[in-house]
């Protein structure tokens, strides 16, 4: 669908830099424009690598939408032909974020379907049926293109009909119509799709229905749980843990010390205010980690939202309930399926002490 929507707005183009559409012409046009600002969205999009291995599937929908945003621009260009470059460019420009983005969140999604090491089977898999529908898409698009522009310019010639304004108002028409339905099939699809990773979202998730339930949800169990849209928001079940904010941001010089000898054998520190408890991992903490230290916050959360008095020793009280179920605790999660030899929290802002 990708590649049949890239048909129509590449004669939208033509018209608009006031060109005939032949082929060379074509060539020469995408040219410049994919090897200036589409280049340029590649290497912006490059640098946000460890947030697409965190929420691949929050960011294999946003490069459908900036592909979807790109062609759309590229459909609008001969509305302002005075602006070609510009909207064009910006156009390209989203189209090369987006094809980063959807290039690299392949791996992480395909890993979690990879059960007996055949990881490459499935990548292979997956990009030929990416490659089939790109074909009919292509063809699609090719004959549509084609028939209407024959079509329209016979018409022309006779005078009855002006080309442009019809097949500029049908691609204003058609080109939104596929977007929805492109974003709508991928936004099902990552729904679908169950990942097996640890990042905050869903380590928050694990944790809350542990504490609330004492069960533990699988990948496929959690999938459809997941928001894709705002996965950074707060569970209050899970001790309204934000993680990756920089040191500094959480704690003083004077006070690092005392956190650090709260917990002086594990690799996190918790600081727990009256909106949020920030946690900050060192810099080789893996999931387990990141398990423990959220189990902490999330039991400190809990027993000070039943006790009758406050009471100073509520973080120690919680790190001796999470060590004494943590064990067994961490055995289900593996069984289930979960990756805990890894933390995925998309930043790369940690601490070394």
């Amino acid at each position: 669908m990708m590649v049949f929507l890239s048909i129509s707005p590449l004669q939208s183009l033509l018209f608009a830099a006031g060109l005939r559409p032949t082929p060379a012409q074509a060539t020469a046009v995408s040219w410049i424009l994919k090897d200036g600002m589409q280049h340029v969205g590649k290497l912006i999009c490059s640098n946000l690598g460890a947030r697409m291995d965190s929420e691949p599937k929050r960011w294999r929908i946003l490069a459908d939408v900036l592909y979807d945003l790109g062609t759309g621009l590229e459909v609008m260009s001969p509305l302002c032909p005075h602006l070609f470059l510009e909207v064009a460019g910006l156009g390209n420009f989203a189209k090369g974020m987006a094809v980063v983005a959807a290039r690299a969140t392949r791996l992480p999604i395909y890993s979690s379907f990879a059960k007996e090491g055949n990881l490459s089977d499935l990548f292979a898999k997956g990009e030929a049926i990416s490659t089939l529908f790109n074909v009919l898409g292509l063809g699609a698009g090719i004959h549509l293109a084609s028939n209407i522009c024959s079509s329209m310019q016979g018409k022309l010639i006779r005078g009855s009909f002006p080309i442009l304004k019809i097949l500029n108002t049908l691609q204003l028409v058609v080109a939104p119509l596929l977007s929805i339905i492109h974003v709508y099939s991928v936004c099902e699809e990552m729904r679908a799709t169950p990942v097996n990773t640890l990042n905050p979202q869903r380590t928050a998730m694990i944790v809350a229905e542990f504490v609330k339930t004492g069960k533990i949800s699988s990948p496929a169990d959690l999938r459809y749980q997941e928001d894709l849209v705002f996965p950074e928001r707060l569970i209050e079940d899970a001790g309204n843990v934000k993680v990756g904010r920089s040191l500094h941001e959480v704690v003083s010089p004077s006070k690092l010390r005392q956190f650090k000898e709260t917990f002086h054998e594990e690799k996190f520190l918790l600081n727990r205010g009256s909106r949020w408890t920030d946690m900050i991992l060192e810099h080789d903490a893996t999931g387990e980690d990141a398990l423990r230290g959220w189990m902490v916050a999330a039991y400190a959360s809990d027993m000070e939202r039943l006790a009758r008095e406050p009471s100073t020793n509520i973080s120690q009280e919680a790190y001796e309930k999470m060590n004494s179920v943590f064990s067994p605790f961490l055995a289900e999660l593996q069984a289930k399926g979960w990756h805990t030899d890894r933390f995925l929290d998309g930043t790369g802002s940690r601490f070394v002490f």
